[in-house]
């Protein structure tokens, strides 16, 4: 008999040795060792579809387990060169149209990895696999439009005589890392607002000696998550229920994840400290040469002192600093308005519908059912926003 882990081998292995890649795998069927391969090999980094991360999603988060992949393999049928965590549109919006939205990983960038040896290869095999289910068009949500990955899915397409629909696209905020950080906070700010938060910072050091904390190890991660998740429950999002503790499956993932990044050297959480009582606390992922900014949890008895902007002060001061990072994303909404005084560069984020077959008439159906299904969510976010006051 083949005990279960035996299985798994067996079932991975067949993926890469069957001679082509299947059109859509389950994303726990996807040979790790090659998916770390091609993350370190990726065009555009996104933390959040880094394997410890996306399967941990994946297997425990709440609406997003059991995600699928698109793979895209080289021409030897032996090398991965392209990804893509997807469901079907069903499964995301409860549209029954034939297409396939990718896998929200909790993070706000969907950009697909792609081979930086190979792209369009990658690009095009992932569009043919999309092709291969049956469906007519991909949605990619949460991509970077002026990123690498998108310049090369919009080249295959040229090629191909297809062209892409812009959904929807906002701006957020962004760090160059590159530059002195005491040098960027003086430009992003200002000397006044400098002042004032030195104010804050000295009201609050009365606590105790304030003190920003990196954690990287293994040992190091697993109570300094404790701490952040402690955090985010005592504030607004915990009120409102949505704080990653407060549901076992999210719960689950982050304590999966967080480690895992960490033994590779991809995740650090960030603490400022008042003497021993944490203010504050932030998850951040690392890809390649850039940081990602998942989360931030602050004790909101502090408030008056604005914590989370103290901590992202140094957090600021903590990238620069860094030689390994040159950029980082910070993951944010449209206009956040803590993040982007601070963090001054800005790209643009955008969900795109991309057609998979010439003159397709349903395409056109699958992008009206999208707009719909748009103006409907957003009519209901501005009905629970007004219950809320």
């Amino acid at each position: 008999m083949v005990d279960t882990a035996q299985q798994g081998t067996i079932h991975r292995a067949s993926v890469w040795h069957a001679g082509a890649a299947p059109a859509r795998v389950p994303l726990g069927a996807v040979d790790n060792g090659q998916w770390r391969a091609l993350a370190q090999r990726a065009i555009e980094p996104n933390g959040y579809y880094l394997p410890a991360w996306e399967l941990a999603v994946s297997a425990t988060a709440r609406g997003r387990t059991n995600a699928l992949a698109l793979p895209a393999l080289d021409a030897s049928s032996t090398r991965l060169i392209g990804l893509m965590p997807v469901f079907s549109l069903w499964r995301a919006w409860k549209i029954p149209l034939p297409a396939l939205v990718s896998a929200h990983p909790y993070g706000t960038l969907c950009s697909p990895l792609l081979d930086r040896d190979a792209p369009l290869e990658a690009a095009a095999g992932l569009l043919q696999q999309a092709r291969e289910t049956g469906a007519h068009a991909l949605v990619v949500t949460d991509i970077a439009l002026d990123g690498a990955a998108m310049a090369s899915l919009e080249q295959v397409l040229r090629r191909n005589g297809l062209k892409p629909r812009l959904l929807n696209s906002y701006i957020r905020a962004s760090l160059d890392a590159t530059q002195d950080g005491e040098t960027l906070l003086r430009d992003a700010l200002g000397a006044k607002k400098l002042k004032e938060l030195r104010r804050q910072r000295h009201r609050l050091e009365e606590h105790g000696p304030v003190v920003f904390e990196v954690a990287r190890s293994t040992n190091e991660i697993s109570p300094a998550l404790e701490t952040f998740l402690q955090l985010e429950a005592s504030g607004w999002k915990g009120k409102r229920g949505t704080a990653l503790v407060q549901h076992a499956g999210d719960a689950a993932f982050i304590r999966r994840a967080v480690p895992a990044l960490a033994e590779t050297a991809q995740c650090e959480i960030v603490t400022l400290r008042a003497g021993t009582t944490p203010v504050a606390a932030g998850i951040v992922l690392r890809h390649q040469d850039r940081a990602f900014f998942f989360k931030l949890g602050i004790d909101e008895r502090f408030a008056k002192y604005s914590p989370g902007v103290q901590l992202t002060l140094d957090l600021t001061r903590h990238l620069c600093a860094d030689p390994a990072i040159a950029s980082a994303d910070s993951t944010a909404s449209a206009d956040h308005p803590m993040i982007n005084p601070i963090w001054r560069e800005r790209f643009a984020i955008g969900d795109v519908l991309i057609p998979l077959r010439r003159n397709d008439p349903l395409v056109a159906l699958i992008h009206a059912a999208l707009a719909a299904h748009s103006t409907a969510y957003a009519a209901a976010r501005r009905a629970v926003r007004l219950l809320r006051r």
